[in-house]
């Protein structure tokens, strides 16, 4: 069972979300803890099947992965942007260009070992290649990705 943490391109449904930070913003902070690449995603379902007689039933969380330690649980729900700039020191530059804030506090954290451990999966997005292509000036977003594009399954109706 692959449990995947969000790809989907369409805007967050919590709306103080929506309204308090720009889209690519919310994506961006959203690969430290809760999001994955649409590639990431279908290279875990290819491996999970290859090695399904192998292993059974197993459970495996399906989501970038996160920079966070345990020792940094409480940090990250009393100050998340000092802990991250302290991780990821090119962030706080990035951001600051594109108007962009990192999340208050993050309540939960995905992680993705037992993944990578028994199905050999090798996310390749993560936090700090967004924070490189943004750098760059290119889409952190996967070719894939920007293929399939956004759906419109969480449209209001």
């Amino acid at each position: 069972m692959l449990r995947t943490s969000r790809f989907f391109p369409e805007e967050d449904d919590d709306e103080s979300v929506r309204s308090g930070y720009e889209d690519g913003n919310v994506k961006a902070n959203e690969y430290l803890y809760r999001r994955v690449e649409v590639e990431d995603v279908v290279e875990a379902h290819l491996l999970a099947l290859e090695r399904a007689s192998a292993i059974g039933f197993g459970k495996y969380v399906i989501s970038a992965t996160t920079p966070f330690r345990q020792e940094h649980l409480a940090e990250l729900r009393r100050d998340a942007p000092s802990l991250v700039a302290r991780l990821f020191p090119p962030m706080r530059g990035i951001y600051e260009r594109r108007g962009w804030r990192m999340f208050p506090s993050i309540d939960r954290v995905y992680v993705n070992a037992k993944a990578r451990d028994e199905l050999g999966w090798r996310p390749r997005w993560d936090f700090g290649r967004v924070l490189a292509c943004l750098a760059e000036g290119q889409d952190p977003r996967s070719e894939l990705a920007r293929a399939v594009g956004a759906k419109g399954y969480h449209r209001q109706g």
